[in-house]
């Protein structure tokens, strides 16, 4: 999809842009596999807020997704349109089987209405198929990646994210995310081939804070300009230093840069080079 631009009647419409839906073919979903997405401003079964700035935002119903794509295996599924999803950053396809069942799959760049897609050991690795990593070839572009076979896919999920495929061995298979790490994954795991699609999407730029709003993200208030009873960097004269070693939470703990991954967690033995570029210990 293409980014357009508006016509700039208002200061903030100067600088904002939006997605011009060129991908999307089909504007209202399918009614069997939307539920009723509930809202809770962030708040617990107590009323008190646990997650800060959620509430507010345009109603919407949740697109029932299937991550797992193992229920019709080697049936043979034709695209009926790719439609918009406000639940998540990429595109979403709805595919009609053989046999009648309708689902939803992430929409990878490239996938139009009338192409066929199938699942399953037997597949061809072509756009839109899922297969295990064991038949898919060293060097394929992958996305929606399962961590544990049958779970479902966890990883790469994004618009406009792919992993690289890089090596099979044994029980498992190397694959380089889009941050940079290597991992190895269990060579049972499945992934789906292609590129996902609306890779334009970090390219908008919202304009306005009411934009925001709509999505259901309350604003922010930096700690700086608070009191010293509201935060920890609150108080002083002027614009004044934080005065601490390091940047906090409201609460008090230590914040931007410090490592909340657990030392000796099961995983660490599964990535090959971190992120950073660093080998993992």
């Amino acid at each position: 999809m293409g980014i357009k631009k508006y016509n700039p009647y208002t200061p903030s419409r100067r600088q904002m842009t939006g997605l011009d839906f060129a991908e999307v073919t089909k504007k209202t979903p399918e009614k069997s596999l939307t539920v009723q997405l509930k809202k809770n401003a962030g708040r617990n079964n107590q009323g008190k807020i646990t997650v800060r700035h959620h509430g507010g935002g345009e109603r919407r119903k949740y697109r029932l997704i299937d991550f797992k794509r193992n229920g019709k295996d080697g049936i043979p599924a034709t695209v009926i349109g790719v439609e918009y999803d406000p639940n998540r950053t990429a595109n979403i396809a709805l595919i009609c089987y053989a046999d009648g069942t309708k689902s939803y799959i992430l929409a990878p760049e490239g996938l139009t209405d009338g192409m066929t897609v199938i699942s399953g050991p037997q597949a061809e690795a072509k756009l839109g198929n899922c297969l295990p990593l064991s038949s898919i070839p060293v060097g394929a572009q992958i996305h929606n990646i399962e961590l544990i076979p049958g779970r479902g896919g966890q990883m790469v999920r994004a618009a406009g994210g792919s992993a690289q495929l890089m090596a099979k061995e044994g029980k498992y298979a190397t694959l380089r995310l889009p941050s940079g790490e290597m991992r190895m994954v269990p060579i049972e795991c499945r992934a789906t081939i292609g590129v996902v699609g609306n890779g334009e999407h970090n390219l908008v730029n919202l304009g306005k804070a009411g934009r925001k709003r709509h999505m259901g993200i309350r604003p922010t208030v930096r700690g700086s300009v608070m009191n010293p009873n509201d935060h920890p960097h609150g108080g002083g004269e002027g614009r004044a230093p934080i005065g601490r070693p390091g940047p906090t939470t409201p609460w008090g703990k230590p914040a931007l840069g410090l490592k909340t991954r657990k030392s000796k967690k099961q995983s660490n033995k599964l990535i090959v080079r971190r992120r950073d570029g660093k080998a993992a210990k």
